[in-house]
């Protein structure tokens, strides 16, 4: 899952980031309402963490533009104690939730599972499965019956994309964007060694599904 963080608290900003990124969620990071907006914008994000506060462009003018171009992310408010009246502002204009800082950050992380929804089968917070096999959270492992196998960072992230998108292809440059960040520079082959070390981990444990190629475009699981 890829989320974006809008934030001009450098400090809290960065401590988000980190949050998420050991909670298995991949994370950009902006400091400005523009910058923010500008991301936003791509699509490819599955929850927004946005502060009202924002140099540029307040948050509520960023989340007016979200949803006018219809950009249906959740959108995660984050606001100060004293802000009632851009809390009810934000809710109307279609902030998803809010969350008043100082925040305990279990509860953050409470609300972004809350406001993100799998297409998978939701077990729990920690695990979903497809077909005949789960994929854990918690720890970073994908199970099929009594068998269990440890994923890397990259592997989970490939692999909970495929399992929230069954059957569906997913491109090439979806899976970059969402993983590696519309900026980076890897290019296809790095995904093939990713797809790679997944078929072999799959077919380790006996599973009924397979990562199968739609050529020239990208993944599907079948």
């Amino acid at each position: 899952m890829k989320i974006l963080v809008v934030e001009d608290e450098i400090q809290l900003a960065d401590a988000l980031s980190e949050l998420l990124k050991r909670n298995m969620y991949s994370v950009d990071t902006f400091y400005n309402g523009i910058d923010g907006l500008d991301n936003a914008l791509t699509g490819v994000y599955d929850c927004i963490l946005l502060d009202i506060m924002l140099p540029g462009m307040n948050g509520i003018e960023v989340l007016r533009e979200i949803r006018r171009e219809k950009i249906n992310a959740p959108v995660l408010l984050l606001t100060a104690r004293s802000e009632v009246d851009d809390k009810i502002n934000g809710l109307d204009c279609g902030a998803d939730d809010y969350l008043t800082k100082p925040f305990v950050t279990g509860e953050l992380l409470a609300r972004v599972r809350a406001l993100t929804c799998r297409k998978g089968e939701i077990v729990d917070e920690n695990r979903f499965e497809y077909k005949d096999v789960a994929l854990h959270k918690n720890t970073c492992s994908l199970s099929c019956g009594a068998n269990d196998i440890k994923l890397s960072l990259k592997e989970y992230l490939v692999m909970e994309m495929l399992i929230a998108n069954p059957v569906q292809i997913l491109t090439k440059e979806r899976i970059i964007e969402k993983i590696w960040g519309s900026e980076s520079d890897v290019e296809y082959n790095n995904i093939e060694v990713y797809i790679s070390f997944l078929r072999k981990k799959i077919a380790s444990l006996g599973a009924d599904i397979q990562i199968k190629t739609a050529r020239g475009i990208g993944y599907f699981l079948e």
